[in-house]
């Protein structure tokens, strides 16, 4: 039976373009059924496209990546999958962006030393990209944070009436639930008002 060709393309979420990878893979003989397209984080290997290509390939079966982030980007389990890939599956592998890892080429034991510390090297800038890159999320959260930049829902203003009812309720002339309700508000939402009205003065 003959050997097929496939194509995988990644990105890490559904408003990041794959365009690049596709050019790349268009020059390439596969099949458009062949070709799968992810838009999922590169974490872990639980993703539905990947798991549907894993299951199609045969032996002797050609793999083309654009580059190794691509596959993932965690280093243990790019490493565990390349050889699952590789030797239990036997199948081939080509990264695009670095033509040492063509596993086609150089399966004498020189040229399987090489491409292992190559895709070692790979693996590990991978997952320490992945470390950068939610190292610079947090920095950046933080210095909007501290230029006064607001996350989540902003909070609703209190109503006209919140001062004269939060009044009447300290006076125990409204129960909780009476003042919580002349505020058109949950208990809870009027508890927690109440307490930051009272810090704030």
């Amino acid at each position: 039976m003959a050997s097929n060709t496939y194509g995988y393309i990644r990105v890490s979420a559904a408003d990041q373009n794959e365009e690049r990878q596709m050019v790349a893979m268009r020059e390439l003989p596969i099949p458009e059924k062949n070709l799968f397209i992810e838009k999922q984080s590169g974490k872990d290997f639980q993703r539905p496209q990947y798991e549907k290509l894993v299951r199609r390939l045969k032996s002797e079966d050609l793999l083309y990546i654009k580059s190794i982030d691509r596959l993932g980007r965690n280093y243990g389990e790019i490493l565990e999958q390349w050889r699952f890939l590789t030797k239990e599956k036997r199948i081939d592998i080509v990264v695009l962006d670095m033509p040492l890892l063509d596993t086609r080429r150089g399966k004498d034991l020189m040229g399987t030393f090489l491409s292992d510390i190559v895709l070692q090297v790979l693996s590990f800038a991978a997952e320490n990209e992945r470390g950068n890159i939610r190292a610079r999320q947090a920095e950046g959260i933080a210095a909007a944070k501290a230029r006064g930049v607001k996350f989540g829902r902003p909070s609703t203003p209190l109503p006209d009436n919140f001062c004269q009812i939060h009044k009447d309720w300290r006076s125990k002339k409204l129960t909780l639930r009476q003042a919580a309700e002349a505020c058109a508000m949950p208990v809870g939402t009027f508890y927690s008002k109440a307490v930051q009205f009272e810090k704030s003065g």
